[in-house]
């Protein structure tokens, strides 16, 4: 019998946006004993430029999330790496819930001794500086470098990556030679379509953080591994419906 891991998109999924969200984990990487479902917010539409947009992810991954136990899944895999409702899921939920961002980065971590972030624009760095901040990990950041171009959530990179690839290997150059960078990871999961492309021109090990939290979750899943309930323990009463009224289905199914 397959395992189930729900990954949660924070933004609504058309058919097409599915498409190039899905072949961020491509098949090959997914092994015959685990089903992948990918669900998207229901209602809510944010770009994550502001602490503002940041608390509204937090608040449509919770709401995606917090029944996925009971829908019968096994892991739920967050895809952003703000890494937006990692810490209440994981209050909710006994199953392991994985975020890109601790994975990326404490990845990164183990593969070198300083990591830079390559990003899209500058708009996404405080979500970047709130998750280093609590996961203990500034001092292993070399950098945080944007290419000042705006993210498009619907269409990714596609039809973008002639300007968008170029100028993110400049960047990742720089992060290299100037500020001494010796691992890059992706600062949105949303940019796994320039890994290939960035991985075979660097000399580094660049971390796809979307691939890296989704097999993050089956080593979870072989090992027995959950998080601590000691480190996030349960609430001792539930308040799903007083705070999701509307969506007793936690968000958009395939």
């Amino acid at each position: 019998m397959s395992q189930r891991i729900k990954v949660i998109f924070p933004v609504p999924l058309s058919e097409h946006t599915r498409e190039l969200i899905e072949t961020q984990i491509p098949r090959a990487f997914i092994r015959p004993d685990f089903d992948v479902e990918f669900v998207g917010s229901k209602r809510l539409m944010t770009l994550a430029d502001s602490y503002y947009d940041l608390y509204i992810m937090d608040s449509i991954v919770v709401e995606a999330g917090m029944r996925a136990e009971e829908e019968g899944f096994d892991a739920v895999c967050i895809n952003t790496v703000s890494d937006s409702g990692l810490y209440a899921l994981r209050a909710r939920l006994s199953i392991p819930v994985i975020g890109p961002g601790q994975a990326a980065f404490h990845t990164a971590c183990v593969l070198g001794h300083q990591f830079s972030i390559l990003t899209m624009w500058e708009p996404w760095f405080p979500l970047y500086r709130r998750t280093l901040t609590e996961y203990g990990l500034e001092h292993r950041l070399a950098s945080i470098r944007h290419i000042d171009t705006r993210p498009d959530v619907q269409e990714l990179l596609a039809g973008k990556e002639e300007v968008v690839f170029a100028k993110l290997e400049e960047e990742a150059w720089l992060a290299i030679e100037e500020d001494g960078a010796d691992v890059l990871v992706l600062g949105s999961t949303t940019m796994h379509q320039s890994h290939a492309f960035l991985q075979e021109r660097l000399p580094v090990p660049v971390v796809n953080p979307g691939l890296v939290a989704y097999k993050l979750c089956e080593m979870c899943l072989d090992l027995g591994l959950s998080h601590s309930k000691r480190a996030f323990p349960s609430p001792e009463t539930l308040q799903d419906e007083a705070l999701f009224p509307t969506a007793p289905g936690g968000g958009e199914r395939r």
